[in-house]
């Protein structure tokens, strides 16, 4: 929604609240001019795009992850891909119990009948996602469970922000705005 105007706020972008593994991969953020219907149409389908683009640069760097040659003059199915990216040895390291032990067995017992302990503080944390930036709050107050937790979906405030856009519009012109807007009255009843 704020690309559609020109805005250009992309979290995988970011220099500061990158995260997972975007910074690896060469991608574009599209933004408008205008903020219209058209505008946020163009944008999806060149997100479409892009999306495919990511797709393609990440099953290319996971098939050259092992120096796997045979990969690359057929087409990568997943089964194939995830058959010769697990070589032996990843296998052998993360299939290992660490329970055979009466010390690790109680402390996994632990975490999930106490929870862990969080210290007192506030944190949001957000990402990107195909409607806008998706954000959660966390309130702790020392205690095994959060204080208040509050889940930030796009969806809530491009519903907040409808009655100004679609001021002075056609009442079938609302069908498109809520279109583009991809509203989700799930995401709204929360």
């Amino acid at each position: 929604m704020k690309r559609s105007t020109g805005i250009k706020r992309d979290l995988r972008l970011s220099k500061l609240e990158t995260y997972a593994n975007y910074y690896y991969l060469n991608f574009r953020s599209y933004t408008g001019q205008h903020g219209d219907c058209y505008d946020r149409f163009l944008i999806r389908m060149a997100e479409m795009v892009e999306s495919l683009n990511i797709i393609n640069q990440l099953i290319f760097k996971l098939s050259n992850f092992n120096g796997s040659n045979n990969l690359k003059n057929s087409n990568i199915l997943p089964h194939i891909l995830i058959k010769n990216s697990l070589t032996k040895k990843f296998l052998k390291e993360n299939n290992k119990n660490n329970y055979n032990s009466m010390e690790n067995l109680i402390n996994h017992f632990k975490y999930w009948s106490e929870g862990l302990k969080l210290k007192s503080g506030f944190t949001y944390q957000a990402i990107e996602s195909a409607k806008g930036e998706f954000g959660v709050t966390l309130v702790a107050n020392n205690s095994n469970k959060p204080y208040k937790c509050k889940v930030r979906s796009p969806a809530y405030h491009h519903l907040q922000v409808l009655p100004k856009i679609a001021k002075g519009h056609f009442l079938a012109d609302l069908v498109a705005l809520i279109g583009t807007i991809d509203i989700v009255f799930g995401e709204v009843d929360r």
